[in-house]
């Protein structure tokens, strides 16, 4: 299904909720006919809360799940806390999909690298999922995966049991500090990947998370040995009509809703530093 106008939403009902942490919920949602609209991972959508107003989430469900989207959404603001407090049965608005996707076709035959901190999970999750369901068109897959503590990571039993149970998987977790309970590794992402020494031959990289865990990432990878054009992450900048229009969240040339979210190291590294 999809709408003529693309700034005009439909409506969407809520399937399920699922508390995650304190601070974030994952929200199932299905349209009157099923998904509200076909997409791609790394794709975003506008959820609204009426009268309150509208954001712009990533979608964090694979294609592949043709049952529901999925938005697992962190209390940040008005719409984010007005989404928190509905119950499942009841209706939001959505619009979408916007952006352009993880390009999953020049993937094909290369191994890959997912390094996700805290809620920057949800993007990865779209295409690690993505990913599973078309195993044979990837190679080795290595998923990195932080928190501040485990009571902050997101998905923790399919993370440790189902993806960790994929062929040719390895799933790699840490926490920033100690805690009772933790048996894994303890430290921050960016130091865990220059730890775990990834090479860079024929492996796509790929990261979410807060903008200073990327930024560090970036080098981590920098020093791995991996070229700008291995290095793949999203921005999520200052989106607002998500078509290009309001010019709020443009980067020189480019619109982060409508070129972005998703973008190559090498294609960061041709627009103006205000990222």
């Amino acid at each position: 299904m999809s709408n003529a106008n693309p700034l005009m939403p439909q409506m969407a009902t809520i399937l399920d909720i699922i508390a995650e942490t304190p601070e974030i919920k994952t929200l199932r949602v299905s349209g009157k006919d099923g998904l509200p609209f076909d997409f791609m991972p790394g794709q975003c959508a506008m959820l609204s809360v009426l009268p309150v107003g509208e954001a712009i989430f990533s979608i964090t469900s694979s294609p592949t799940c043709r049952d529901c989207l999925e938005f697992s959404i962190k209390k940040t603001g008005k719409v984010s806390n007005s989404l928190h407090s509905l119950e499942p049965g009841q209706q939001i608005g959505i619009r979408g999909p916007y952006g352009n996707g993880f390009p999953v076709e020049e993937m094909k035959g290369k191994d890959l690298l997912f390094i996700g901190g805290g809620i920057g999970l949800a993007p990865l999750r779209s295409l690690i999922g993505y990913c599973f369901a078309n195993r044979d068109h990837y190679g080795q897959i290595d998923i990195v995966y932080g928190a501040r503590s485990p009571a902050d990571m997101i998905r923790k039993s399919e993370v440790k049991e189902t993806w960790a149970g994929q062929p040719n998987t390895k799933v790699h977790l840490t926490v920033d500090a100690e805690f009772p309970d933790w048996k894994g590794h303890v430290g921050f992402v960016p130091t865990y990947v220059t730890e775990l020494a990834f090479t860079p031959e024929n492996k796509v990289a790929i990261t979410c998370g807060p903008p200073i865990m990327i930024k560090f990432v970036l080098q981590a990878l920098d020093k791995l040995g991996f070229a700008p054009e291995q290095v793949i992450t999203t921005l999520e900048m200052r989106m607002k009509c998500g078509v290009g229009k309001c010019g709020r969240c443009n980067l020189g040339p480019v619109y982060v809703c409508k070129d972005g979210p998703v973008f190559s190291l090498a294609e960061l590294n041709e627009l103006p530093g205000e990222y």
